[in-house]
């Protein structure tokens, strides 16, 4: 038979509708043994988080502010009786109660039920008056 004119003379490559999957796998084999090679070599972070620790003694004065469930604020100084307090005279209040030592530290103490607000208002208005250390109260859990 002749040949065709136009055909090219020869047989065409049929394409394949696969794919080849043996370099994939190839290159992915490679990768795990990269990452497996290199993963006991990366260091991890440490976070430190804080804790609530036991002091070694307790401090001679603390001065408790007390935000009660009704966001009223009754002051504490030495687990005496406590008084009622603003927050406008609270600052001098404080003052008083830490006398001739700035360092006493204020710990404020609030009610579950206040709103966050509340307690911040107070830290806030204690900071800005310069008193140094000023905390919040923990309630240990019980196991």
């Amino acid at each position: 038979m002749p040949a065709v004119a136009g055909r090219g003379g020869g047989h065409r490559r049929r394409s394949i509708g696969e794919i080849n999957m043996v370099p994939f796998i190839d290159v992915m084999l490679v990768l795990l043994v990269i990452f497996m090679v290199t993963a006991p070599l990366i260091t991890t972070g440490v976070v430190d988080l804080p804790s609530v620790g036991k002091s070694a003694q307790r401090p001679t004065k603390v001065i408790e502010v007390i935000v009660g469930a009704d966001e009223q604020l009754r002051l504490k100084v030495d687990g005496g009786e406590p008084a009622a307090a603003t927050l406008r005279d609270l600052v001098a209040r404080v003052r008083q109660g830490q006398g001739n030592d700035a360092d006493a530290p204020v710990v404020i103490s609030a009610d579950r039920s206040v709103r966050y607000e509340s307690v911040v208002k107070v830290m806030d208005t204690l900071q800005r008056a310069g008193v140094r250390r000023v905390g919040l109260s923990v309630k240990q859990a019980t196991s």
